[in-house]
């Protein structure tokens, strides 16, 4: 049986970026993944430079489009505001090209990927801890649950609710007309209030849209209907082609911890997509790099490894997920008060959000207080 010291279950952003900066310390490293690589990933694939900032080496091969400007909409397009930088604020890249440059960049030092195999179970056996796969067997001793917000990791390992929040999305894929292309195509737009409590957006690829339709509230809503409507909205006349993917965002990450034993949960699967735009690369690939900084700094302790990433989290991004989640409840209800802030101070909002996504600055903390002190403004 082959012994490995981590094994990474899922190779999208998170489980990639881990697997690469364990195989570059020379840590003896598998990738197990149910797919043939490269595979096809649902996701807007709007990468934003906060996320672009943390990887490690260059995407130029990846890039489909990069954009320096940000259009918000609000109220069905009556509240208008763009924010724009110097650099990039949204690369945009499809998944499949993305994941598999990270794959294959770890794959240079070492780490070895396990095409084609589900992961079947998680054993003690003889004080080893056995992955069985459908077509082999390893022990380790790491385990690194990246596989998703289904996380069937997540559930072998003893996590059995789910505490996290789980948004409903729809994402498609759009060829269109080469005039309505060139119109759409020079710039990433997200029309909030297109969906009730949630938004829409419109993420120019190479030779075609990523259109989306989301929203944070629980309950049944019918977002093909939506999406219908966001169509309208942007005015496109002929549709030539369409591949439509539903899916699930965790917007609020775990309650109930990020690791039992020697399972260590990172991106979907704990729960770490940002809660505004639900953007969810940017914290996976973070994640991925604290937790292989965790193993790497106890020196394979996995007791030692637990404290540090736990640590870690605590910093920066778990508190950044906190005031996320307040922020994102209030404007994605379009209630007097947001709308009066709006009007007030969207542009600075719009700023603030545009320098936060760029990664100029970090998630505001006391996010109550000052939200609260401005509607004050208006009562008085």
């Amino acid at each position: 049986m082959k012994h490995f010291e981590v094994a990474v279950i899922g190779s999208g952003p998170s489980g990639a970026s881990t697997a690469f900066h364990l195989g570059k310390q020379g840590v003896s490293t598998v990738i197990i993944e149910k797919e043939t690589l490269p595979r096809y990933k649902t996701c807007g694939g709007g990468f934003v430079n906060r996320g672009k900032k943390d990887m490690p080496f260059e995407i130029n091969d990846v890039i489909e489009r990069e954009f320096f400007a940000v259009d918000s909409y609000f109220n069905n397009g009556k509240i208008h505001f763009q924010s724009t930088k110097e650099n990039p604020i949204i690369t945009m890249i499809m998944r499949d090209s993305f994941d598999n440059l990270i794959v294959e960049k770890a794959k240079e030092f070492g780490v070895t990927v396990l095409e084609n195999h589900t992961l079947k179970s998680i054993d003690l056996i003889d004080h080893k801890t056995v992955l069985k796969t459908s077509q082999e067997n390893i022990s380790v001793n790491f385990i690194i649950a990246a596989d998703g917000v289904l996380s069937p990791t997540a559930k072998m390992a003893g996590w059995k609710e789910d505490t996290r929040k789980l948004i409903p999305a729809l994402e498609y894929e759009v060829e269109v007309s080469n005039e309505d292309f060139e119109r759409l195509s020079s710039k990433v737009r997200f029309d909030i209030d297109a969906v009730p409590y949630g938004y829409a957006w419109s993420f120019p690829k190479k030779n075609h849209l990523s259109l989306g339709v989301l929203t944070t509230r629980k309950g049944k809503i019918n977002l093909k209907e939506y999406y219908r409507k966001y169509i309208e909205t942007l005015g496109i006349k002929k549709i030539i082609k369409e591949d439509a993917h539903g899916f699930q965002i965790p917007i609020a990450p775990r309650t109930d911890g990020f690791v039992k034993n020697n399972v260590f949960l990172i991106g979907d699967a704990a729960g770490f997509a940002e809660p505004i735009t639900a953007e969810g690369i940017s914290n996976a690939i973070l994640s991925g790099k604290y937790v292989a900084e965790a193993i790497l700094e106890s020196k394979l302790n996995i007791k030692l490894a637990e404290k540090i990433y736990l640590e870690k989290l605590n910093i920066k991004l778990l508190s950044e997920l906190k005031s996320g989640v307040i922020l994102s409840k209030f404007f994605y209800h379009s209630n007097p008060a947001r709308n009066y802030i709006l009007k007030k101070y969207g542009q600075h909002f719009s700023n603030l959000m545009v320098d936060i996504l760029h990664g100029d600055k970090p998630f505001p903390t006391n996010v109550s207080e000052k939200l609260k002190a401005k509607i004050k403004e208006k009562i008085f």
